[in-house]
């Protein structure tokens, strides 16, 4: 693992105690590990969305539609 020093200026050290403390995390690293893949997850899902509205109309959206969503989702968050 690589280790990474980052400044904060009082009031946002002093929010990331919080937060370790409220939600439960080990430690100030863990609480900066969790926001880093929630932003990566959040990076792909939006790639997600404009290749889909990028695209052409796959047909009928009914439940077997959405049945190959979830699939084709749950495959790519593999990865």
């Amino acid at each position: 693992m690589t280790t990474m020093n980052i400044s904060l200026p009082d009031s946002l050290k002093s929010f990331v105690d919080d937060q370790v403390g409220a939600r439960g995390y080990s430690t100030s690293s863990e609480y900066v590990r969790e926001l880093i893949r929630r932003d990566r997850d959040r990076e792909r899902f939006r790639g997600l969305l404009l290749e889909g509205a990028e695209s052409q109309p796959a047909g009928e959206a009914n439940v077997d539609y959405f049945d190959h969503l979830r699939d084709r989702v749950r495959q790519s968050g593999q990865h």
